[in-house]
């Protein structure tokens, strides 16, 4: 018996041209019962100012070194910095079984704002705007001496964030890493086939078919992307404009990207009525001395959660032994996000 194929019904594989790798889809799944773990709600009403938080304004950190009275975005070298500037070049070797390189880089913690209860979606877009501000005044300084800045956030105590004051990292590379190196080839791919960038043509492609867009601005997008591996996972990128690097921004452009960044988050936060965890980050093109004409800026968000606040997505087994998998079509996905406000945080209702 022949049956018709229905996109939200039946198993199918999608493929995802920024990694060049297929997700296996599998939409009836999401009607099995679930009897798994469940994650602790954890309490939300922080206040503004915690004397025991190592982050806050005039707060002395682990090292006994102190915060200074900040009011604005905060960045100092992380206390323990995951790459080092003065790193030694370990000994050569050209044994292809047992390979090491010479890494040498850079961990710093940006804290968004000394208001140790608000999240980015709990801040104004001008407050927002001084977060990109940091970022791009970063990425300007770093970029002199390293091929790779990495500005990301992990949001949330189930993303293994270490602290609760809202903040983000920047580290800085002497090596392109390896999610990186793989856009930059596969975007370099289609480039070379079609002479447009990839996230250019993909941008307008979301924008005529208007199946996956939860957020849109004068300027930016975020979708859910037809390729998502995590049931709510978003990419925020350009409209229309090609950027190689969010230095590039003007005024106007970044102000836009807040609010965007303010408009994504807020639906996350409402979509379950909490302070929704995920793990965020920026790329664009590497410092390589290259023209790049292949790079567009965008950013990935990869929140864990599933059905509800306290069942989360797992990535085991076939996932780790074979290909990402998911439950919820990126469809289904965008229509729940868009079922609930961009503009009214849930607290302030």
């Amino acid at each position: 018996m022949t049956t018709q194929f229905i996109l939200n019904d039946h198993p199918h594989r999608r493929f995802n041209p920024l990694k060049n790798q297929w997700i296996l889809v599998s939409p009836h799944r999401a009607k099995r019962p679930w009897q798994g773990q469940q994650e602790e709600i954890v309490a939300e009403d922080k206040p503004s100012y915690d004397p025991t938080c190592y982050l806050c304004p005039s707060n002395k950190r682990i090292t006994g070194e102190q915060n200074p009275a900040y009011s604005k975005p905060f960045v100092f070298k992380n206390d323990f910095s995951a790459l080092l500037p003065d790193t030694p070049a370990p000994e050569a070797n050209d044994d292809p079984l047992f390979q090491i390189s010479h890494t040498q880089g850079e961990s710093r913690v940006i804290c968004f704002s000394p208001d140790h209860s608000k999240t980015l979606p709990q801040l104004s877009v001008e407050e927002i705007s001084q977060v990109v501000d940091v970022w791009q005044e970063q990425v300007g300084e770093l970029k002199q001496r390293y091929q790779w800045v990495q500005l990301f956030e992990n949001k949330g105590a189930m993303m293994g964030c270490s602290n609760p004051h809202p903040h983000g990292q920047i580290w800085a590379s002497n090596f392109l890493p390896n999610e990186l190196a793989t856009e930059d080839e596969c975007q370099a791919d289609y480039f070379a086939k079609h002479q447009r960038p990839l996230l250019l043509d993909y941008a307008q492609r979301e924008l005529e078919k208007k199946e996956r867009i939860v957020v849109e601005t004068k300027d930016w997008i975020a979708v859910v992307p037809y390729w998502a591996a995590w049931p709510f996972e978003t990419l925020l990128l350009p409209k229309a404009k090609q950027f190689k690097s969010i230095e590039e921004l003007n005024p106007a452009e970044k102000e836009d990207l807040a609010l965007a960044l303010k408009k994504l988050t807020t639906r996350y936060d409402n979509l379950f009525n909490i302070s929704f965890p995920y793990s965020m980050g920026f790329h664009f093109a590497p410092f390589n001395g290259k023209e790049n004409a292949h790079w567009q800026l965008h950013a990935h968000f990869y929140p864990p959660l599933l059905r509800s606040a306290t069942v989360r997505k797992f990535m085991v087994g076939y996932e780790m032994m074979a290909e990402s998998q998911r439950d919820l079509t990126p469809e289904q996905a965008a229509e729940r996000l868009n079922a609930v406000s961009d503009e009214v945080h849930y607290k302030d209702k």
